[in-house]
């Protein structure tokens, strides 16, 4: 079994279906949960150290955090409508609640946060869309929490990649802390699959082999990235969506190229 994919697991009472944690990753900055909240159903928590992305994968709820309220948000009832989500972002040592007013799955994206924001809606007319890649390698692309919005640590992204697509690709890594060349960032991939029945790979490998995983992904999987390449290949028949979360020592994004493949980039 690897030791790099983390399976969904029953929910439990709050509604808690993935939960990766520092230590649970053995590394120092991300953490990522996803909740399943029936209508109604809340769920209360605090930020504690990190600050925290809170995304609306599917449904709507009200969120709420001090004197800060955002009620009956959401829109997206399937991800693979592949419109963009409602989010909300909270700094750390904060207090918050969510109440599903629909079926509800949340994303809680957490990094380490040093007290620079405010609590922030996050609409779908401010995630910037864009489309990467050619032919077999074409995948489309919501910035939830890009560099260049507000945050102390977090970057978190969405990816839908076609059926039978490759994506993550040509393989890139970003371990090595070397700016302006490369930044050292950990990150997690929540994979969703449509139809929910299919799978699809990922490969998370060094230059020397130390680390050397393929994983078969399916339908609510998380993988760990800690260092390495970590390309992924969607199935003949079925589409591919990841939420990446992201982060390092510096909030930056700069990727390094495998060498034997960077060749794809110049045609």
């Amino acid at each position: 079994m690897s030791s790099l994919l983390v399976r969904p697991a029953a929910p439990d009472e709050k509604g808690t279906v993935i939960n990766v944690t520092p230590a649970s990753a053995g590394w120092e900055y991300v953490g990522f949960r996803v909740h399943k909240l029936a209508k109604g159903e809340r769920l209360e928590a605090s930020t504690n150290h990190q600050e925290v992305c809170l995304v609306l994968l599917t449904g709507r709820a009200n969120v709420a955090s001090g004197e800060h309220s955002f009620e009956d948000i959401g829109e997206r009832m399937d991800i693979f409508e592949q419109i963009p989500p409602y989010a909300v972002y909270l700094p750390n040592d904060v207090s918050y609640q969510v109440e599903a007013t629909t079926d509800l799955e949340l994303a809680v994206c957490a990094a380490p946060g040093h007290g620079n924001h405010s609590p922030r809606l996050i609409a779908p007319d401010n995630i910037k869309q864009s489309t990467r890649g050619q032919g077999t390698n074409t995948r489309h692309v919501h910035d939830i929490l890009p560099e260049g919005e507000p945050a102390d640590s977090l970057l978190v992204v969405e990816v839908f990649t076609p059926a039978g697509n490759w994506s993550s690709y040509p393989p890139h890594k970003h371990d090595v802390d070397n700016l302006p060349q490369e930044t050292r960032l950990e990150e997690t991939y929540y994979h969703r699959i449509n139809p929910a029945q299919g799978f699809a790979f990922q490969r998370v490998y060094t230059d020397d082999r130390s680390l050397d995983e393929t994983m078969a992904i399916e339908n609510g999987c998380c993988v760990l990235v800690p260092k390495g390449y970590h390309p992924v290949g969607a199935a003949h028949g079925y589409s591919l969506y990841y939420l990446n979360v992201m982060a390092g020592p510096k909030r930056a994004w700069q990727f390094h190229n495998d060498p034997d493949h960077e060749w794809m980039m110049e045609s």
